[in-house]
Protein backbone atom coordinates (compact mmCIF):
# COMPACT_ATOMS: atom_id res chain seq x y z
CA UNK A 1 0.00 0.00 0.00
CA UNK A 2 1.56 3.31 -1.03
CA UNK A 3 2.20 6.00 1.56
CA UNK A 4 0.51 9.37 1.39
CA UNK A 5 2.24 12.44 -0.02
CA UNK A 6 2.37 13.93 3.49
CA UNK A 7 4.09 10.80 4.80
CA UNK A 8 6.61 10.88 1.95
CA UNK A 9 7.46 14.51 2.68
CA UNK A 10 8.07 13.84 6.38
CA UNK A 11 10.11 10.72 5.61
CA UNK A 12 12.26 12.68 3.15
CA UNK A 13 12.93 15.35 5.80
CA UNK A 14 13.92 12.66 8.30
CA UNK A 15 16.22 11.01 5.74
CA UNK A 16 18.07 14.33 5.53
CA UNK A 17 19.01 13.80 9.20
CA UNK A 18 20.57 10.38 8.60
CA UNK A 19 23.93 11.21 7.07
CA UNK A 20 25.19 10.56 3.58
CA UNK A 21 25.29 6.76 3.31
CA UNK A 22 23.05 4.37 1.45
CA UNK A 23 19.28 4.25 1.93
CA UNK A 24 17.44 0.92 1.93
CA UNK A 25 13.70 0.72 1.21
CA UNK A 26 12.21 -2.54 2.49
CA UNK A 27 9.15 -3.27 0.37
CA UNK A 28 9.76 -0.70 -2.36
CA UNK A 29 6.59 -1.69 -4.24
CA UNK A 30 5.75 0.25 -7.39
CA UNK A 31 8.53 2.75 -6.76
CA UNK A 32 6.26 5.50 -5.44
CA UNK A 33 8.81 6.44 -2.80
CA UNK A 34 12.10 4.87 -3.91
CA UNK A 35 12.07 6.53 -7.37
CA UNK A 36 11.54 10.12 -6.09
CA UNK A 37 14.01 9.37 -3.28
CA UNK A 38 16.71 8.34 -5.77
CA UNK A 39 15.99 11.45 -7.87
CA UNK A 40 16.17 13.69 -4.81
CA UNK A 41 19.40 12.17 -3.44
CA UNK A 42 21.63 11.48 -6.47
CA UNK A 43 24.72 11.54 -4.25
CA UNK A 44 23.43 8.61 -2.17
CA UNK A 45 23.00 4.99 -3.15
CA UNK A 46 19.35 3.91 -2.86
CA UNK A 47 18.48 0.21 -2.61
CA UNK A 48 14.96 -1.18 -2.89
CA UNK A 49 13.75 -4.68 -2.04
CA UNK A 50 10.44 -5.90 -3.47
CA UNK A 51 9.24 -9.47 -3.75
CA UNK A 52 6.16 -8.99 -5.96
CA UNK A 53 6.97 -9.33 -9.66
CA UNK A 54 4.76 -6.67 -11.27
CA UNK A 55 5.58 -3.80 -8.89
CA UNK A 56 9.27 -4.67 -9.13
CA UNK A 57 9.12 -4.70 -12.97
CA UNK A 58 7.38 -1.31 -13.07
CA UNK A 59 10.06 0.09 -10.76
CA UNK A 60 12.82 -1.32 -12.98
CA UNK A 61 11.22 0.28 -16.06
CA UNK A 62 10.94 3.66 -14.30
CA UNK A 63 14.52 3.43 -13.04
CA UNK A 64 15.82 2.78 -16.55
CA UNK A 65 13.59 5.41 -18.17
CA UNK A 66 14.78 8.04 -15.68
CA UNK A 67 18.43 6.96 -15.83
CA UNK A 68 18.74 6.58 -12.07
CA UNK A 69 22.26 5.21 -11.70
CA UNK A 70 22.19 5.51 -7.90
CA UNK A 71 19.19 3.13 -7.57
CA UNK A 72 19.48 -0.66 -7.23
CA UNK A 73 16.27 -2.68 -7.15
CA UNK A 74 16.24 -6.28 -5.94
CA UNK A 75 13.43 -8.78 -6.39
CA UNK A 76 14.27 -10.60 -3.19
CA UNK A 77 12.79 -11.32 0.20
CA UNK A 78 14.75 -8.96 2.44
CA UNK A 79 14.20 -11.24 5.45
CA UNK A 80 16.53 -13.78 3.77
CA UNK A 81 19.17 -11.26 2.70
CA UNK A 82 22.20 -9.93 4.50
CA UNK A 83 21.43 -6.25 4.32
CA UNK A 84 24.29 -4.05 3.15
CA UNK A 85 25.68 -1.24 5.27
CA UNK A 86 23.47 1.84 5.07
CA UNK A 87 22.73 5.07 6.86
CA UNK A 88 19.01 4.37 7.00
CA UNK A 89 16.28 1.83 6.34
CA UNK A 90 12.82 3.10 5.38
CA UNK A 91 9.69 0.98 5.46
CA UNK A 92 5.91 0.92 5.53
CA UNK A 93 5.19 -2.60 6.74
CA UNK A 94 2.62 -4.26 8.98
CA UNK A 95 3.13 -4.93 12.75
CA UNK A 96 4.30 -8.56 12.40
CA UNK A 97 6.87 -7.47 9.82
CA UNK A 98 8.19 -4.85 12.23
CA UNK A 99 8.80 -7.61 14.80
CA UNK A 100 10.79 -9.55 12.18
CA UNK A 101 12.73 -6.43 11.21
CA UNK A 102 13.65 -5.74 14.84
CA UNK A 103 14.79 -9.36 15.28
CA UNK A 104 16.78 -9.25 12.04
CA UNK A 105 18.54 -6.03 13.02
CA UNK A 106 19.37 -7.40 16.49
CA UNK A 107 20.71 -10.70 15.14
CA UNK A 108 22.46 -9.53 11.99
CA UNK A 109 23.69 -6.25 13.45
CA UNK A 110 24.42 -4.68 10.07
CA UNK A 111 26.09 -1.34 9.88
CA UNK A 112 22.82 0.60 9.73
CA UNK A 113 22.36 3.75 11.77
CA UNK A 114 18.64 4.60 11.49
CA UNK A 115 15.23 3.17 10.68
CA UNK A 116 12.28 5.30 9.54
CA UNK A 117 8.88 3.62 9.64
CA UNK A 118 5.58 4.86 8.31
CA UNK A 119 2.64 4.01 10.58
CA UNK A 120 4.05 1.00 12.42
CA UNK A 121 6.36 1.11 15.43
CA UNK A 122 9.17 -1.24 16.28
CA UNK A 123 8.09 -3.39 19.22
CA UNK A 124 9.55 -2.58 22.64
CA UNK A 125 11.68 0.28 21.33
CA UNK A 126 11.08 3.95 22.02
CA UNK A 127 11.36 6.06 18.88
CA UNK A 128 13.89 8.87 18.90
CA UNK A 129 11.33 10.94 17.01
CA UNK A 130 7.64 10.43 16.38
CA UNK A 131 5.91 12.81 14.00
CA UNK A 132 2.13 12.63 13.80
CA UNK A 133 0.78 13.69 10.43
CA UNK A 134 -2.08 16.13 10.09
CA UNK A 135 -4.19 13.64 8.16
CA UNK A 136 -7.49 11.86 8.77
CA UNK A 137 -5.80 8.96 10.57
CA UNK A 138 -3.19 11.02 12.47
CA UNK A 139 -0.59 8.68 10.96
CA UNK A 140 2.70 8.43 12.87
CA UNK A 141 6.16 8.43 11.30
CA UNK A 142 8.89 6.98 13.52
CA UNK A 143 12.65 7.56 13.51
CA UNK A 144 14.83 5.08 15.41
CA UNK A 145 18.54 4.92 16.06
CA UNK A 146 19.45 1.30 15.47
CA UNK A 147 21.90 1.36 18.38
CA UNK A 148 18.82 1.68 20.63
CA UNK A 149 17.75 -1.87 19.69
CA UNK A 150 20.59 -3.48 21.62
Amino acid sequence: MPSSKKAYQVMLRLIDETGTGAIIDLGSGWGNFVIPLAKRTPERQVIGYELSLLPWLISIILKKALGLKNLRLHRKNFYHENLPAASVIVCYLYPEAMIKIADKLKQQQPNIAFLISNNFALPSVKADKKIVLDDFYKSPIYLYKISDLN
